[in-house]
């Protein structure tokens, strides 16, 4: 889409979510407020992780990529829209706004591939204890952090790369620059591209939650295995946050990405986005903070030191 495109379209108008003053002012309050949460959970979440020697593990080292992940396709999509909600300029650049899509589609299918590496490294600490530290090694670790940005980067590479012209109208019904409402205001024949996207998308979602699946299979396998109830809910307590976290994310990206273009509903499509753009970003810090133990005992200890080092001065 980002190159040699037949148009005259200098620029796009996101029509955002609503026409109304009022909504539009409640909207903006609350996204801020999201925003403001998202950017204060995941920073807080990076910085505990980093500050605690106890938590420089696997585990925390992926939830520290995945917080940055959270906190760069919100900043992706939430200030422009912040913007477009309390003004009346609503328009986008034709390089804005395919600079914002191709970022979203790098980020979001970078954290796929996170979700699916946190499973494999729940599965391993379960299922494989005494081999943990062998097999979940640094260089393992970042290897496949690096692998999915890579898979994220090419991904949106190959859709930003598909030329179609724009001659209909300038319009985006839409509140930030998504593929559906993108491809809508094209002329020509966009079945090459909705195929292209939807084989993006379904081979990475089906690749994740094979590993998702196979690793939880595999990690219910052992738990069932073990006598004490005391050991089954410990491994259990390990893995909900995971778990949680997955649902609420691949459920919306499902919904959103594996169906046919002309299925595309302007008012419940603008309700998924906004939650898997905006709300979720905020809720990951939220799911992995308070339910995990050790992240709270890491933020004890923290402001513990902290305090100790005051009164010393």
């Amino acid at each position: 889409m980002g190159r040699r495109n037949s148009t005259s379209v200098p620029g796009f108008i996101l029509m955002g979510l609503t026409d109304s003053a009022e909504t539009q002012l409640v909207l903006s309050v609350l996204f801020l407020l999201i925003y403001m949460i998202t950017m204060l959970g995941n920073s807080g979440m990076i910085l505990i992780i980093r500050l605690d020697p106890q938590l420089h593990t696997p585990m925390y080292f992926f939830l520290t990529h995945l917080s940055f992940i959270d906190l760069s396709y919100s900043s992706v999509i939430t200030p422009k829209t912040l913007q477009n909600l309390l003004t009346s300029t609503k328009s986008i650049s034709f390089l804005s706004c395919f600079t914002q899509m191709y970022f979203f589609i790098v980020f979001v299918a970078a954290e796929c591939f996170l979700l699916s590496w946190m499973a494999y490294d729940r599965y391993v600490a379960i299922c494989h204890p005494l081999h943990y530290p062998v097999i979940m090694s640094t260089r393992l670790c970042w290897s496949l952090l690096t692998g999915s940005y890579v898979i994220g980067f090419v991904d949106s590479t190959v859709i930003a790369d598909c030329r179609l012209p724009f001659c209909n109208s300038n319009v985006i019904q839409h509140f930030f620059c998504d593929s559906s409402p993108i491809l809508a205001l094209s002329c020509s024949d966009t079945s090459e591209v909705e195929l292209i996207i939807f084989i993006c998308a379904g081979s990475n979602l089906v690749f994740s939650l094979i590993t998702i699946s196979g690793s939880y299979l595999s990690i219910l396998s052992t738990i069932l295995k073990i006598n004490s109830t005391a050991g089954k809910r410990k491994a259990f307590s390990t893995c909900a946050s995971h778990l949680l976290g997955v649902t609420i994310f691949y459920s919306t990206m499902i919904f959103t990405y594996l169906r046919p273009n002309s299925s595309y509903s302007l008012g419940r499509d603008q309700v998924a986005s906004v939650f898997y753009t905006i709300v979720i970003p905020m809720l990951n810090p939220l799911i992995y903070s308070l339910r995990n133990k050790e992240v709270k005992k890491a933020a004890t200890r923290i402001m513990q030191k902290r305090g100790g080092a005051r009164q010393l001065k």
